[in-house]
């Protein structure tokens, strides 16, 4: 009887090998060269921890640009871009990229459809790198009211990345004015509640009043997601951000699926 379990235990490894999914792969990159942001190491924590929670990704954490790129690496078990089904950039300033490592990153995204995920200031970056700024949707422009008690309208719930969340919803943190940005080029998930902050603040430069707060688009093949949010420690640890994040990289993975489809503009509320 024993043997005989045994044999139907060996023959069943393959078939549960099968069910169970490879885990995805998640390159974060936390470098930083202009504004430190103390929230770096526990946004990048973060996606670590949800993916071992939903055992959906395996997180590789690294606070340099050297995985960027497509060259095999020679130092021992050196990964490279190859190995990874997308990538997360919390960062600031001009990072240390040649000419080559860009080029194998807009690849990787643009021509092989992986994911790219820009957390925060992840706009702050690249300034000098135009094709980096096609890709996120635009670059910040300032934080006119700085950290306060954001008010956040959801104008797309259908998105799973939002569906969780009510209308409107406050979050204290600092959200970000961008530049070069253009709403038809996205398909924006929440923006700022104009109706209900100081639009005659002197940092204010959008003349459209549209500030947006996360969005999704397309880079050629590949799927971006992109957030002002995150800027507090604390904003990790809501469960609605942890929904949307975790929602956010399961569709840069590709393991749901939805489009990213621009939109117009909804009314203001009240």
């Amino acid at each position: 009887m024993r043997a005989f379990l045994a044999v139907t235990a060996l023959l069943c490894l393959p078939l549960l090998a099968q069910q169970q999914p490879q885990r995805k792969k998640l390159l974060v990159i936390g470098e930083v060269k202009g504004f430190q942001h103390d929230a770096v190491s526990h946004a990048m924590a973060s996606l670590e921890r949800w993916g071992k929670e939903t055992g959906l990704w395996d997180t590789y954490i690294r606070t340099d640009p050297q995985l960027i790129t497509k060259q095999k690496l020679t130092a021992g078990n050196a990964k490279n871009l190859n190995y990874f089904d997308a990538v997360a950039f919390y960062t600031t300033g001009e990072l240390p990229l040649d000419d080559q490592q860009k080029t194998d990153l807009l690849t990787f995204v643009r021509e092989e459809g992986k994911g790219f995920i820009a957390m925060h200031s992840a706009g702050d970056t690249f300034y000098k790198w135009p094709e980096y700024g096609e890709m996120v949707g635009g670059w910040f422009d300032s934080h006119p009211w700085n950290t306060f008690q954001a008010p956040i309208i959801v104008e797309d719930r259908e998105s799973p990345i939002t569906r969780h969340l009510p209308n409107e919803i406050v979050v204290h943190d600092e959200i970000y004015q961008y530049k070069n940005f253009s709403r038809d080029k996205v398909r924006v998930l929440m923006r700022l509640n104009e109706n209900k902050i100081d639009l005659k603040n002197k940092n204010v430069r959008r003349t459209d009043n549209d500030f947006a707060v996360a969005w999704m688009k397309p880079f050629g093949k590949g799927r971006v997601f992109a957030t002002t949010l995150g800027h507090r420690e604390e904003v990790y640890d809501m469960a609605e951000i942890r929904t949307m994040y975790i929602e956010a990289v399961k569709l840069v993975l590709r393991l749901t699926d939805d489009h990213t489809n621009s939109h117009p503009k909804p009314g203001g509320s009240d």
